[in-house]
């Protein structure tokens, strides 16, 4: 009978112990998370509009930091093809560029963005500019739609 609750005693230290560990291997930007039940992000992209004003709680493989302040990261879903970006207020909260192949939790409202011609073109020429390539603007055609997530926390694994 001791022996059983002494073994008991240490499967439960154990599990304290493990639990620290885990909990140490994330980081948390922002708000903390308040929701448990994941929405896939497939399913998001799938219908956006189902979703905006929701709020959601996502995770996925970071593919993608703003390289310049880093209000925001792309999760890829289970395929990397499909990603949904998770855009923080500027300086609030930043996200490290090291995260890039991490993974991440994330929670905020999906919102519908609606560009002109001119912001898409000053976007576009943005995204170029950002990533040293050439800026082209025949390419670049409007009015854009585009949903992303406005993140109001997140973790992110340890790497």
């Amino acid at each position: 009978m001791r022996i059983g609750r002494t073994l008991l005693a240490a499967v439960a230290v154990a599990l304290v112990i493990a639990g620290c560990r885990t909990a140490e291997a994330w980081t948390q930007y922002g708000e903390e998370l308040t929701l448990t039940d994941t929405t896939r992000i497939a399913d998001i992209l799938a219908d956006p509009d189902a979703f905006v004003g929701q709020r959601v709680l996502v995770t996925g493989t970071i593919v993608g930091v703003c390289e310049m302040r880093g209000c925001w990261m792309e999760l890829a879903s289970e395929s990397e093809s499909e990603t949904l970006r998770v855009k923080v207020e500027d300086g609030v909260i930043v996200f490290p560029m090291s995260a890039r192949g991490l993974t991440a939790v994330a929670e905020g409202v999906v919102e519908r963005l609606e560009l002109t011609q001119e912001q898409a073109l000053e976007q576009a020429r943005m995204h170029a500019e950002e990533h040293g390539e050439a800026f082209d603007p025949s390419t670049v055609t409007g009015p854009v739609v585009s949903y992303q997530l406005r993140g109001l926390g997140a973790r992110i694994a340890a790497e």
